[in-house]
């Protein structure tokens, strides 16, 4: 399963780590670092607690020919570093728009892997988009400042669903505009 993901979906060397597919041997980490309630409060979609098997379903979901997102682990292992730092990923939208997420587990914040990940993955822009779209919850600004460093442009607020905070959270949302 992950060879065929692998050759549909490019690796790309960073600084620090390389961005690459997820992997069916990904899984014990993923799920460890999903498992802390800080990170899945700062996340959308990361449920606390964990349900078991919830971190397979998303990496057979990323595995799928026809999938609307694009998922890429941050992996050290060349640089010294864990194998798995967090995740960034990039969903498809209408007319040549896709959708900017990301994570770095808790013990590898503040280093700046995130900002360096979102970087790398829109110097290759993956998906060949006009525009990015992007937010970050409004209790977070770390996650903001990732986005503002890396060109985006706030656009204003709004909310999202948090499933772990069982609640709408408010978040600033961002947009780039890529240069063709």
């Amino acid at each position: 399963m992950s060879l065929d993901i692998a050759a549909v979906q490019a690796t790309y060397v960073a600084d620090r780590f390389t961005l690459r597919p997820l992997r069916t041997s990904d899984v014990g980490l993923i799920t460890m670092f999903a498992s802390d309630p800080a990170l899945a409060r700062a996340t959308r979609s990361i449920p606390h607690p964990l349900p078991p098997g919830a971190m397979e379903a998303m990496i057979a979901r990323a595995s799928q020919p026809g999938r609307t997102e694009d998922v890429w682990v941050m992996d050290g292992s060349d640089d010294g570093h864990a194998e798995v730092l967090g995740l960034v990923s990039l969903a498809h939208m209408d007319r040549a728009q896709s959708e900017l997420f990301y994570w770095v587990a808790p013990a590898f914040w503040h280093v700046g892997f995130a900002t360096e990940a979102v970087r790398t993955l829109l110097a290759h822009n993956p998906h060949d988009a006009a525009q990015y779209f992007a937010e970050a919850f409004q209790d977070n600004p770390g996650s903001a400042r990732v986005l503002t460093n890396c060109g985006f442009d706030y656009l204003g607020d709004a909310e999202a669903f948090s499933v772990a905070r069982n609640a709408l959270v408010p978040t600033w949302t961002y947009m780039l505009k890529m240069q063709h």
